[in-house]
């Protein structure tokens, strides 16, 4: 009923910025809350950052103070500028959306990933 795109990934050097931006489309009333996340290889998924419909954000520790996030809510997109990017921000990035669909039901999707690779 829902994508999810994510776009944006790609190489980077350390100190390095990249933009990922994330595009919902479908069956889409309203989006509320809208998240990035990642997953490194052998690790667990992690929570980099949310943003409410109204624009609250929230962040991560390991991220605090080098991402940050944005939404358009007239495009269904949600995007995650990243600067100062380190070797350990590689990872697959996944952006989340929680949606009101038209036919009035609350759910969670998920994007399918795009890589982000910090090398020297």
């Amino acid at each position: 009923q829902v994508q999810l795109v994510e776009s944006g990934g790609g190489l980077a050097q350390p100190g390095g910025s990249l933009i990922l931006s994330c595009a919902a489309s479908g069956r889409i009333f309203q989006i509320n809350a809208m998240g990035w996340y990642r997953q490194a290889l052998g690790k667990q998924r992690e929570l980099l950052a949310t943003i409410t419909r109204a624009g609250t954000t929230d962040y991560g520790d390991s991220v605090k103070g080098r991402f940050t996030i944005s939404r358009e809510n007239a495009k269904n997109t949600v995007y995650l500028q990243m600067n100062s990017l380190k070797p350990e921000d590689t990872a697959l990035y996944y952006c989340n959306a929680v949606v009101q669909t038209t036919d009035w039901r609350i759910q969670n999707y998920w994007g399918q990933g795009t890589q982000v690779t910090v090398y020297s």
